[in-house]
């Protein structure tokens, strides 16, 4: 069952089946008012879909127009470049690779050092620089043997394959590991800013610390400092009150979206504003207390589990892990438009990653082999779809 708020009914809510005892953590058991956000001309940074302000139909549909590529070990980040091609990004083996989206040939680039993986940590999120066309940057977020990190690499496609990136420069530390809850998604927002998820590795008092990197959004320049503008003096911190940030996106009005991991009862799709407290671990899920930031929609832990979104015709698009489904949120303003609707229930597993691809496309990344699913029954993929 899914919660959420419809701007056409000011008071309305829909009453949830709440699992208890199951954490929405890739499924594993556990214990117990802002600005818009940042905006900037350029154009390029901005995703597909609808005229502006236009909300898009009560009911939408996905259809899988192909397989991309198959055969993949613990995919995680996904980057498309802007010459084309997908880079990939393995947790366990720490290795980037660039996949052909046509013909799905895939080319390692290298691995990156330093990585440790162990539980929900590894190489994790990755991003291409704003000004790849002259800086050939690669970005990567990924857990070390002491911390998470953020580093960034020059991708050199002339070199052989194997020995295509460049030693990794460190630009951010410190950020709180753990066995889970390392948060992993970075992406560079329409101001040309790096935007980072993390996690706060089960100790939720972090998420509402803010000299605390862990339970957070961050946002930074592409040097890793301070970005201008930002809610807190001289700190990266963008939001806090997070409990495990894996999905990080913007819409047409430059508006930033993220999903959020909840504990046993609720996880949430949220509209972030900067300096937002978005409640962990006082609230979980729609509070209604002052000085918190409510969910703009919540589904049982169950059902969702949501890794990576995306925005395409007028929707926020939600990949879910231990739901196994892609949610469809169509929004109106900072609102949802109608009901959230489920598509691939079950059809391919575990879903990690959504990016959008153009138009009404989008690519998603599966899971199946990340320790949690079911590798003898598929291997993970990168598939392309066609939404409305």
């Amino acid at each position: 069952m899914v919660q959420r708020r419809v701007v056409t009914a000011a008071l309305a809510a829909a009453v949830l089946l709440v699992t208890t005892g199951c954490s929405s953590d890739d499924g594993e058991k556990t214990d117990a008012a802002g600005s818009p956000s940042p905006s900037s001309s350029s154009t390029g940074s901005s995703p597909p879909g609808r005229t502006a302000g236009e909300a898009p139909p009560a009911k939408g549909s996905v259809k899988v127009v192909r397989t991309v590529a198959e055969d993949l070990d613990t995919p995680w980040g996904l980057a498309p470049l802007p010459e084309g091609g997908l880079l990939v990004s393995s947790r366990d083996e720490a290795t980037i690779s660039r996949i052909d989206e046509k013909s799905g040939r895939r080319i390692e680039l290298g691995e990156v050092p330093g990585v440790a993986p162990a539980g929900e940590g590894g190489l994790m999120g990755i991003a291409v620089s704003p000004e790849y066309a002259s800086d050939h940057m690669i970005y990567a977020y990924f857990t070390s043997e002491s911390d998470n990190r953020i580093v960034r690499m020059l991708y050199d496609p002339e070199k052989p394959a194997g020995e295509q990136l460049g030693a990794p420069d460190t630009i951010l530390r410190g950020i709180p590991k753990g066995t889970n809850h390392n948060g992993g998604r970075l992406a560079f927002g329409p101001d040309r800013m790096l935007y980072a998820s993390t996690g706060e590795r089960y100790e939720g008092p972090l998420a509402q610390d803010k000299d605390s990197l862990g339970g957070k959004i961050l946002r930074m320049t592409p040097e890793g400092q301070p970005a201008p503008g930002n809610p807190f003096d001289d700190s990266v911190v963008y939001s806090y009150g997070h409990r495990n940030v894996q999905g990080l996106a913007w819409d047409p009005e430059q508006r930033l979206w993220a999903s959020e991991f909840g504990q046993n009862t609720w996880d949430e799709l949220n509209h972030i504003r900067p300096g937002g407290n978005y409640g962990w671990p006082e609230v979980e899920g729609e509070g209604g207390e002052s000085g918190y930031v409510d969910p703009v929609a919540v589904w049982s832990t169950e059902e969702a589990s949501p890794s990576g979104i995306a925005i395409a015709e007028g929707s926020v698009w939600m990949a879910g892990l231990r739901g196994q489904r892609l949610w469809r949120v169509p929004l109106d303003g900072t609102e949802t438009a109608a009901e959230p609707q489920a598509f691939l229930e079950g059809d391919y597993g575990r879903l990690r990653t959504v990016v959008a691809a153009g138009d009404d496309k989008l690519w998603l990344v599966t899971s199946e082999t990340d320790g949690r699913g079911s590798p003898e029954e598929g291997d993970d993929k990168i598939l392309e779809l066609e939404v409305t």
